[in-house]
C-alpha cells in the first residue's frame, strides 16, 4: 500500500516528508513522514535513529496540512 491509498481511505493529508506531531507519548512528538509500510506511515520522530510505524488517524496531528489552509 502506498501513501495515496492511505490519504484516500483514511481522509489525512499525509505526504513523504510532511510534518506530524504525535501526541501518543507523555510530551508530544514532532516529526517526518519518510513512507508506508501496509497501511501504517512511517515517521521518524525528531532525534530518533529509525522511523517506526503509525496509525494515520491514531494521535496524529499533521502540521503541513494546518499551515497550508493559513495562506
Amino acid at each position: 500500500m502506498s501513501i495515496d491509498y492511505i490519504r484516500k481511505t483514511y481522509g489525512v493529508p499525509a505526504k513523504k516528508g510532511g510534518r506530524i506531531e504525535y501526541t501518543g507519548r507523555d510530551e508530544p512528538a514532532l516529526g517526518t513522514i519518510t513512507g508506508a509500510d501496509g497501511a501504517h506511515l512511517m515517521i521518524r520522530l525528531d532525534g530518533a535513529r529509525f522511523a517506526l510505524p503509525h496509525h494515520p488517524t491514531w494521535k496524529l496531528r499533521y502540521l503541513d496540512a494546518e499551515s497550508s489552509h493559513d495562506h
